[in-house]
């Protein structure tokens, strides 16, 4: 009567245990690269005298926003998202880097412009995610054009 006990108990341990081990999801896949995109860009303070910078971002060898010589104007205190630039986006694997390059242009012929800084995407935050897992990576521009500048650039990792 013991081992009829025992073998029940066994049995109804085995029963509880099983089921966990088949619902356990698989280890999550590591991304191979990642997706970059602006995130957020924040004025802290305009480099123009005006209290107010055109600006593009330069990626990848290509402008943003990207038609007609557009570009955003920033005012101290603004705040400029994704859109307002058209979306820039590029690919960095999970070695090696990505700029962001903050340019002010010139209105009417807004051109490339002047480099103000560039906000780096690390390869190396990529290697860290899963696929579909995301990082926010952010940095200060900063510096003396006509007059003290600063900006806080945020830009979205995507684990691919």
């Amino acid at each position: 009567m013991q081992s009829h006990k025992l073998i029940a108990g066994l049995a109804l341990a085995v029963g509880l245990v099983a089921p966990l081990a088949v619902t356990a999801s698989p280890a999550a896949a590591m991304a191979t690269s990642c997706r970059v995109e602006l995130f957020d860009i924040d004025s802290l303070n305009a480099a123009e005298r005006d209290g107010r910078d055109e600006l593009r971002f330069l990626v990848g060898g290509n402008l943003f926003p990207r038609f007609n010589d557009n570009y955003f104007p920033m005012v101290t205190g603004g705040d400029g998202d994704p859109a307002d630039f058209e979306f820039p986006t590029t690919i960095v694997g999970t070695v090696g880097s990505v700029g962001f390059d903050l340019r002010e242009v010139t209105p009417p012929a807004a051109g490339t412009g002047v480099s103000l800084g560039v906000a780096i995407a690390n390869g190396l935050t990529c290697f860290g995610l899963a696929r579909g897992g995301v990082a926010i990576e952010e940095t200060f521009v900063d510096g003396t054009d006509e007059t003290f500048y600063s900006y806080q650039v945020r830009l979205k990792l995507t684990g691919l």
